[in-house]
């Protein structure tokens, strides 16, 4: 079996990835988290959440275990498919959740 990357299955990991990716963005903005500015993402990993905007505990735990879930899909989604092709992917997601919510979770425009 050869070890090199193919993009077969990669429909399949996207709409993995891009349900995660709508949770964590659903939950940033209940919880008022600039999720896409520098830092933020590490600081809601590391479970300060003195980055909301608003206090609420439950939202913020699902946010960070969301985000945990994230990273756990783009490791097995690199496994499958590649680093190149896994980044496309996120790339995309983050775009279209950036067209349909604007600035409200940070970050630079691309």
């Amino acid at each position: 079996m050869s070890s090199e990357k193919t993009n077969l299955g990669a429909g399949w990991w996207a709409r993995n990835l891009d349900d995660v990716d709508r949770e964590v963005a659903r939950l940033a903005m209940l919880c008022k988290v600039r999720l896409l500015d520098p830092g933020i993402i590490e600081r809601v990993v590391r479970n300060d959440e003195s980055v909301c905007g608003t206090a609420n505990k439950p939202a913020f735990d699902k946010l960070r275990t969301s985000l945990m879930m994230h990273y756990h899909v783009r490791e097995k989604a690199v496994e499958a498919m590649g680093e190149a092709a896994t980044a496309e992917v996120i790339a995309e997601i983050v775009a279209n959740i950036r067209k349909r919510l604007g600035d409200r979770l940070g970050g630079e425009p691309s």
